[in-house]
């Protein structure tokens, strides 16, 4: 699991400069996420970390948690991309002078959502898998939260890019689809159906927005979509455990009596522990990724 989740965000960089760093850039920065920036990022949240603790030292909720990978995995290569997408620059002919984008689509659809099928199949061993043992109870609840949010995302990013650019884009479907995986991971296993519906939905509306307000606003050339799928969406995830954990699983998980709650059923706490989550990732990570890819 360790090494999948080390693999992932590794590799979720390599989509958002794609085209434009050298092969040798690519390995070393990969020796950098895979040895410095996720194992102690994810020694924090899943090792007994500091952000683990914050419930048993300080009373917020269970402390940061994340059931398979949202910001551990997701985040914390969605916000190397951002960084290093940013030092790198746009490929030639992305922007004009005037500073407005041109769009440089992909030249192999069926290919992307052939690749994108791969992804959430494998997600499925992913998330339930992240029970440890499918003899847990659990295990069925995550595979039913994972299908529904992944569909829900596909499905509100399609109508969102009909409703603003006039025509379903196949390619923002996919994204749309990617993006309630990433939000769901967290929370999959504290959340009820409904709610698993609700986040994905708010994925596809959301990887939209954020892929234009990375192109137009912050000026980044990112030709996958990572920043929003990975870094946007899986901020999303935390906040969603933190928002809508039920208490129906998580008893005494990270060393706190009774199950995962948050701010929606009674326990402000373990909100701001994604909060603080969120934040130290943010801050390591961009920190780290930025020297690394500097030098």
């Amino acid at each position: 699991g360790a090494l999948t989740g080390a693999l992932v965000s590794g590799f979720i960089p390599t989509g958002a400069l794609a085209e434009r760093w050298k092969f040798g850039s690519f390995v070393l920065f990969s020796l950098v996420i895979s040895t410095l920036i996720y194992p102690i990022y994810a020694n924090w949240v899943w090792g007994g970390g500091w952000l683990s603790a914050l419930g048993r030292n300080y009373g917020l909720g269970h402390g940061h948690v994340d059931f398979a990978g949202s910001s551990v995995v997701h985040m914390t290569g969605g916000v190397a991309a951002l960084v290093t997408c940013k030092l790198l620059g746009p490929r030639i002919g992305k922007y004009n002078a005037d500073g407005s984008p041109n769009p440089i689509p992909g030249h192999n659809i069926p290919m992307a959502v052939l690749g994108t099928f791969i992804l959430c199949f494998g997600w499925f061993g992913f998330n339930p898998g992240s029970t440890l043992a499918a003899s847990d109870n659990r295990f069925v609840i995550v595979a039913v939260n994972t299908m529904l949010a992944s569909a829900s995302g596909a499905l509100c990013a399609t109508w969102y890019a009909k409703v603003k650019f006039g025509k379903p884009d196949p390619t923002w479907m996919c994204n749309g689809m990617l993006a309630g995986l990433v939000a769901i991971t967290a929370p999959c296993a504290f959340v009820s159906s409904s709610v698993a519906i609700l986040i994905g939905a708010v994925s596809g509306f959301l990887v939209i927005a954020a892929a234009l307000f990375v192109e137009t606003t912050l000026k980044i050339d990112d030709p996958v979509g990572a920043i929003a799928v990975h870094g946007c969406n899986g901020t999303w995830g935390i906040l969603a455990l933190g928002l809508f954990a039920n208490g129906t699983y998580g008893e005494g998980l990270n060393g706190v009596a009774g199950p995962v709650k948050g701010l929606f059923y009674g326990d402000s706490g373990q909100l701001t522990a994604s909060l603080i989550g969120i934040g130290a990732n943010y801050a390591y990570v961009g920190a780290t990724a930025g020297i690394a890819f500097f030098v």
